[in-house]
């Protein structure tokens, strides 16, 4: 128990340090929006594709998707049918809070806690989630919301993120995993994303003025702390996967909505002020959820 706390907390202590360089005006409310996008369209997509076009896509990786795919999906439907008699911009914040997760506070827990190994397994785990994920959202909030879908799509096949997974994939396939010049940017860039990432997490949560119905809410945390985790734990006590990739796909499960559904809140005319205050509270209780998860799923899968 204390181990796992202790490999995390230094990615929360930048979090947290994020949240007080903004609120303190450090340097600028400009820098860290500067920042934001930075680590989404270069650091991010560089990481990507610089672990991406190096894995070994050799092995399968059919239960290592089924474990990620059980999470979302049961997770992703329960927030659909929580959110049934509840007015339909709420409901939308209530299925991203439910299923959405924060692919970089992913990325660096499996680092923290697993080393070098626990980051390429996170990777290739996002590469399986991020489009997914992605397209399946916006196709329910847009049944839910109505309207603006196209668009939407449109913007799904400009992510920067999804591109370059593509990208690393097919230069994976090429064999091109170590093109010189080319890769060591790419790597160079992506040592600087996760640092810099957690800094700006930190800087975007809005703890001051939250608002919000308290019953949306907690029924999101049903879905994101509860719900997916203990999908991804049964589809391991069937599967019987090896311990690190069920770690990983673990880790996903109970990791806080990421603050891209803020955004996509916004632009689909969700309530933005609810996911807000789903983001805020979600990351906040992980600090203690997710070493506790990790603990109880190894437990149980341990169990004779």
């Amino acid at each position: 128990m204390l181990t796992i706390f202790l490999a995390i907390a230094p990615v929360f202590a930048l979090i947290l340090m994020g949240y007080g360089l903004r609120r303190g005006g450090i340097p600028s409310t400009e820098f860290w929006n500067l920042n934001d996008r930075l680590v989404y369209w270069v650091l991010m997509p560089a990481l990507f594709f610089s672990k991406i076009s190096a894995a070994d896509l050799s092995g399968g990786l059919g239960d290592y998707a089924i474990l990620l795919y059980a999470g979302f999906f049961t997770a992703i439907l329960c927030g659909w049918l929580f959110g049934r008699g509840v007015a339909a911009a709420k409901a939308s914040s209530l299925l991203q809070g439910s299923a959405r997760f924060n692919t970089f506070i992913g990325l660096a827990i499996a680092e923290a806690v697993f080393g070098m190994n626990g980051l390429q397994v996170a990777v290739l785990g996002s590469a399986l989630l991020v489009p997914v994920v992605n397209v399946t959202v916006v196709t329910l909030m847009t049944r839910q919301l109505g309207g603006g879908g196209k668009s939407i799509l449109r913007g799904l096949l400009k992510n920067p993120l999804i591109l370059s997974i593509g990208v690393g994939v097919l230069f994976n396939l090429a064999g091109l995993n170590e093109v010189p010049v080319l890769h060591e940017i790419a790597r160079i860039l992506g040592d600087a994303a996760l640092p810099i990432m957690l800094l700006c997490v930190g800087a975007n949560l809005q703890i001051r003025g939250l608002t919000g119905s308290v019953r949306i809410i907690g029924l999101s945390m049903i879905g994101k702390f509860v719900i997916n985790p203990a999908a991804v734990v049964l589809a391991a006590l069937f599967l019987g996967p090896d311990l690190l990739t069920f770690q990983i796909a673990l880790v996903f499960a109970a990791l806080p909505t990421g603050v891209a559904s803020y955004t996509l809140a916004r632009e689909m005319q969700g309530d933005a002020p609810l996911m807000a205050s789903i983001i805020t509270t979600q990351t906040l209780l992980s600090f203690v959820t997710l070493p506790l998860t990790l603990l109880v799923g190894q437990a149980i899968l341990s169990f004779p």
